[in-house]
């Protein structure tokens, strides 16, 4: 409870700010570049190398990419249906099937599961999202855009990530026991992610033009915080049998409201820029509530 009570605190301490025009117009991008270079690899540095492999890696990791392509049919059949511009399909398919699992997700993660779900979340954020983001989501937007990435501009993009960076050195370390002094070192520059994280998401936070584009929102946001994790849960839980607790925080990951870094990438292709950025804020303050509804039905499993 102390740690949800501390996100929404620097959530509204971030949105106050942004009001009364407290810190400059750069402070999120400054944020989100300290979190990407410092807090991130730090968390994963620490929580991968404690990581036992198991058959639940295998599910974890490839729930984001059976979430985005769910997302790519949904929303491709639904533009057909509706006749929806090019250009918001392709921005519901970005942003309706990539979920916030790094900036968010973490942090909600350790306020309702406690720092032992952190490396589950970390495997879902790594594994999963970034690389579908990295692959699959650059691919998307050049596709609805006028824009192609080369094979190349896809690599490096992966391969300077800096978390992804220190996952794999996390996973070279796994037979390496760490030093007391580093561990706790670790945890301090990875314990500043949940706050700053929330408090760049509060100055970001934009929610003008919702009735110009409330039926495509709500199409959005119904599919990212209810059908796709009910989709997962009814695969992983009911098909597969699936359980315990690394299960529920991909489950609960699967719910989160979509990413941050999606909707940047919707915008500068102009794939509907007043729409992602509606998704990304509207989405996040609902998810307060689906998420601990998710939390609560997930609890048995």
């Amino acid at each position: 409870m102390n740690n949800l009570l501390l996100l929404i605190l620097c959530f509204i301490a971030g949105m106050l700010l942004r009001r009364f025009k407290r810190m400059p117009d750069n402070a999120p991008a400054t944020l989100n570049s300290f979190i990407i270079h410092v807090s991130l690899p730090a968390l994963t540095l620490l929580y991968i190398h404690q990581l036992k492999l198991s058959g639940d890696v295998l599910l974890i990791g490839l729930m984001a990419w059976l979430v985005f392509g769910l997302s790519a049919g949904f929303f491709y059949v639904l533009g057909r249906w509706l006749a929806l511009p090019r250009a918001t399909v392709g921005a519901l398919i970005l942003v309706g099937g990539l979920g916030n699992t790094s900036f968010f997700g973490l942090p909600m993660v350790e306020a309702f599961y406690g720092q032992s779900g952190l490396s589950t979340a970390i495997i879902a954020d790594q594994l999963g999202s970034f690389f579908v983001l990295s692959i699959l989501g650059i691919t998307v937007a050049g596709i609805y855009s006028s824009g192609r990435p080369t094979a190349m501009v896809i690599f490096k993009r992966i391969a300077l990530f800096p978390p992804f960076i220190s996952l794999l050195v996390a996973l070279l370390l796994i037979p390496v026991e760490y030093a007391e002094w580093f561990s706790v070192l670790l945890k301090r520059l990875g314990d500043t992610l949940a706050p700053l994280a929330l408090l760049s998401v509060g100055l970001q936070l934009r929610l003008g033009h919702i009735a110009e584009h409330k039926r495509n929102l709500a199409i959005g946001l119904g599919f990212k915080l209810l059908l796709a994790p009910l989709a997962i849960y009814l695969l992983y839980v009911q098909l597969l049998g699936a359980h315990g607790q690394a299960i529920q925080v991909t489950l609960f990951e699967a719910a989160m409201p979509p990413m941050i870094t999606a909707a940047i990438v919707a915008a500068e292709h102009d794939l509907d820029p007043q729409l992602v950025n509606l998704m990304v804020a509207v989405g996040l303050i609902l998810s307060f509530f689906t998420l601990t509804a998710w939390w609560w039905l997930m609890r048995g499993i």
